[in-house]
């Protein structure tokens, strides 16, 4: 559908593309209330959106999320703290003298102040012998009275000045402790998790077993023992993904749509790291030709936030292997193509990876290697004939409109 974009980023559909216009008008009020240029607001800023008090639902919020996280980041290696402020210079306004009897008069601040001392200024040098002492004493009733006035207002605006900047400190300490406890739950979430896998605690009895049905026939799989424990605590879990020497090591869930797990961690609690989800449309009973697997690109590393670390030829030579688990068989999968790619609209005929999921034919499967390889970033020297098994990754590229980053591995266990 053409025309739909908001913010430099293109939808699809009339859905995303309103979605998109909340995330902008979102945008648009945070700015209107946060300072960018002091360090301390854009910090709190940042924790907040940390906390999740701030919650996107399009790649556009993932932008200005970006955004914030690296001039925090920035901040922060100044070595700016929350609590940071940068000093609005002032103009000095010259001090006028009070005038008596009835004329406009610059008040002190304390109320119970009872003289004013104004100081003349003679070709712009101050000098001690101009300064002019003048009490409260020397106006009328109706002068002093006015006086009196400003200096209580001027009082209680200090008062509750105190007031609203003692409350602004408790807040902040109280969201950056907000802020702490769900960066902490989320790493040790994961470490928990790890920590499951493998263990049969919560697999009590007999072994865990799903059925499928195919027409008329229902089949009957064993989750693997190891996984067990995890499938009890979650049904949506679907397997597990890891890659040696990196911190890509976290289960994989699929759900019936596409979108719960973008911002939903393993224990079904809102995370903005989102979790790893195999696409809606793979079936790993029925095995398709190539399964799909999505996450975030955080700038934390986490989910597939170093997932474009494989830009790098030697990198993927160091990071080869790959091993996929799906609940009831494992996988390990051989690094074949690395390549950038993009959502495109509906109407261009172009190859879209993230249609690939089935080849009807070995010419249709050749057609789909060649242009993956067209496309990738170096040659790995790993090729894949019709009937192998494909694993693809794919996260966020911001190095383009709606971009996409791509790792395709080929099943060799």
């Amino acid at each position: 559908m053409a025309g739909l974009e908001v913010a430099g980023r293109r939808f699809r559909t009339e859905e995303d593309f309103r979605a998109a216009l909340r995330d902008q008008a979102k945008i648009e009020k945070i700015r209107a209330q946060i300072d960018m240029e002091q360090p301390g607001e854009v910090i709190r800023l940042y924790i907040d959106m940390q906390s999740g008090r701030y919650r996107f639902e399009t790649a556009v919020g993932n932008d200005f999320d970006d955004e914030i996280y690296e001039l925090a980041q920035t901040y922060k290696r100044q070595g700016y703290t929350k609590e940071s402020k940068l000093p609005v210079e002032k103009k000095k306004k010259p001090i006028e003298k009070f005038t008596r009897k009835k004329e406009t008069a610059d008040f002190p601040k304390e109320p119970d102040q009872k003289a004013v001392t104004a100081r003349s200024h003679t070709s712009g040098i101050d000098d001690q012998s101009d300064v002019e002492t003048v009490t409260i004493d020397q106006y009328d009733e109706e002068m002093q009275s006015v006086i009196l006035q400003e200096l209580h207002k001027r009082e209680k605006r200090r008062r509750l000045m105190v007031i609203l900047c003692s409350t602004v400190a408790i807040l902040c300490f109280g969201y950056f402790g907000i802020y702490c406890y769900f960066a902490d739950r989320t790493e040790n979430d994961y470490a928990d998790l790890a920590s499951l896998k493998g263990n049969t605690a919560l697999a009590v009895g007999e072994p865990t077993v799903t059925i499928h049905r195919t027409g008329d026939k229902e089949v009957e799989l064993t989750v693997l023992e190891e996984y067990q424990t995890l499938y009890n605590k979650n049904k949506s879990l679907i397997g597990w993904l890891k890659i040696d020497d990196t911190n890509i090591d976290y289960p994989v869930m699929q759900t019936v749509n596409n979108e719960y797990y973008l911002d939903h961690n393993y224990t079904q609690e809102y995370d903005k790291n989102g979790s790893l989800f195999l696409d809606k449309d793979c079936d790993i009973v029925h095995r398709n030709t190539n399964l799909i697997i999505y996450g975030h690109h955080m700038k934390s590393g986490k989910m597939f936030g170093n997932l474009n670390k494989y830009s790098s030829e030697d990198y993927a030579k160091q990071h080869a292997t790959i091993q996929f688990d799906t609940i009831y068989e494992k996988g390990t999968y051989e690094v074949m193509y690395v390549f950038r790619s993009r959502i495109y609209n509906e109407e261009e005929i172009v190859f879209k990876y993230y249609q690939f999921f089935d080849a009807a034919s070995e010419k249709e499967f050749n057609s789909n290697m060649q242009e993956m390889a067209a496309l990738s970033l170096y040659d790995t020297g790993v090729t894949a004939s019709y009937g192998d098994e494909l694993l693809t990754l794919s996260t966020c590229d911001n190095s383009e409109q709606d971009g996409r980053f791509v790792v395709v591995a080929k099943r060799v266990e």
